[in-house]
């Protein structure tokens, strides 16, 4: 069974070339410990969004498992209003394509936070200091958090956005 912090691995290994990873390179770029990101792998192993044997992602899995499962793999616990970093449907490219609404946009929970918003638990512990770390990662999990916490409108489009990213992400393996 896949758990929430195999989305965060699976969304790094969408950003590689073909096979140019060691787990080790995946847990430092993921802070996370070797071992986590191995059984991650395994775990991923047994879906159809990886081949384990390959070291292959497959986009189309990727898609459908994004689009279908993520909102029972890595269901949305919500918190009160907190100080943190804005998510989902708050930040590009979803921003640009929903128009804001009056309630609290979601946010991670963040001390160093300076929006104020609806608490959304991230995928992970890791995700706040990925995405302050790294803008193209951040924009992947801000579309996974609008599948999991958007309307039906919000999903349609973050799903769009996201297939995007991987067709553009396996381009860039191609060339």
């Amino acid at each position: 069974m896949l758990r929430p912090v195999d989305i965060v691995v699976l969304l790094q290994l969408l950003r590689h070339r073909g096979a140019d990873w060691t787990v080790r390179s995946l847990a430092e770029e993921l802070r996370l410990p070797s071992a986590s990101v191995q059984r991650s792998l395994e775990r991923l192993g047994s879906t159809p969004a990886y081949d384990a044997g390959r070291r292959r992602v497959s986009l189309s899995g990727c898609t459908e498992l994004f689009e279908h499962a993520l909102r029972f793999i890595a269901p949305v616990l919500r918190g009160g209003e907190t100080r943190g970093l804005p998510t989902a449907w708050a930040v590009p490219p979803l921003s640009q394509h929903i128009a804001p609404v009056d309630e609290l946009p979601p946010v991670w929970p963040d001390p160093r936070g300076e929006q104020r918003g609806l608490e959304v638990q991230p995928l992970h512990s890791a995700v706040v200091s990925l995405a302050r770390a790294d803008p193209e990662m951040y924009e992947l999990l801000a579309l996974v958090d609008a599948l999991r916490v958007g309307d039906a409108r919000t999903r349609g489009v973050a799903a769009e956005l996201l297939r995007e990213r991987i067709r553009t992400s396996a381009a860039a393996r191609a060339a």
